[in-house]
């Protein structure tokens, strides 16, 4: 079988992510309740109203519905070390993202149309994520068929239902970060050189013991992939 060298498939590659980093994009807020494709567990936990995600033609690219109230071990107050988020456990449900048109995760997996369910995860200490990023964070795409539960999911079988999103062996993956600190919630941030947006999305947090929510401010990677 014939096969392209390695920068020229490294170039192929690479085009979907580009393409969409060049074009620009704007966020409304979604008035209407996440679909009906979501098992009942877990659209009952999330918010009745939602985000899209518009291209600068007009056309939805993605719509965000985000849980209520996530619970959360303690109030934020900034990262421990190489993790952003450390209140949230591995595998909590974050809320629902569908694609309209095809999707790529930050590995630039491209992902089909559909509706997926966004769980908190984090990178493995293994060396194999080096220089993906400096903060371990991330949010993994499971397709909404497959997750049933609002429980929290472990990792190995988060894992390998979130691999189903793209087809492959690996998860696929958004990455979670925190927002500048003049960022407002409900805006997206382009990165020029990463040709990146990421949408800056406040989430409602429900602290054991606390009779009012938190709130913490996350910026999810909705176009562009890493820069390996």
């Amino acid at each position: 079988m014939f096969r392209f060298p390695l920068s020229v498939r490294a170039l192929v590659f690479l085009l979907p992510a580009v393409a969409l980093g060049q074009e620009s994009f704007t966020i409304e807020t979604l008035k209407e309740a996440s679909p009906s494709g979501l098992a009942a567990t877990v659209k009952g936990e999330l918010d009745t109203t939602g985000y899209r995600i518009i291209k600068s033609d007009g056309k939805p690219f993605a719509e965000i519905w985000l849980r209520k109230a996530i619970p959360a071990s303690a109030k934020p107050s900034g990262p421990n070390q190489t993790i952003q988020f450390p209140v949230l456990a591995e595998g909590e449900l974050l809320g629902a993202l569908r694609f309209v048109g095809e999707g790529h995760d930050y590995r630039d997996q491209p992902i089909n149309p559909g509706l997926y369910t966004l769980r908190y995860g984090l990178q493995p200490v293994n060396g194999d994520h080096l220089g993906v990023s400096p903060y371990r964070d991330y949010a993994l795409l499971v397709p909404a068929a497959k997750d049933k539960t609002a429980a929290i999911i472990p990792r190995e079988k988060l894992e390998d239902e979130s691999a189903e999103s793209a087809g492959t062996s690996h998860p696929a993956i958004l990455m979670l970060l925190t927002p500048a600190d003049t960022a407002k919630s409900t805006e997206l941030t382009h990165d020029e050189a990463k040709k990146s947006w990421g949408a800056n999305l406040s989430l409602s947090l429900a602290v054991k013991g606390e009779p009012a929510p938190s709130k913490l401010v996350v910026q999810l990677i909705v176009v562009g992939s890493a820069m390996e």
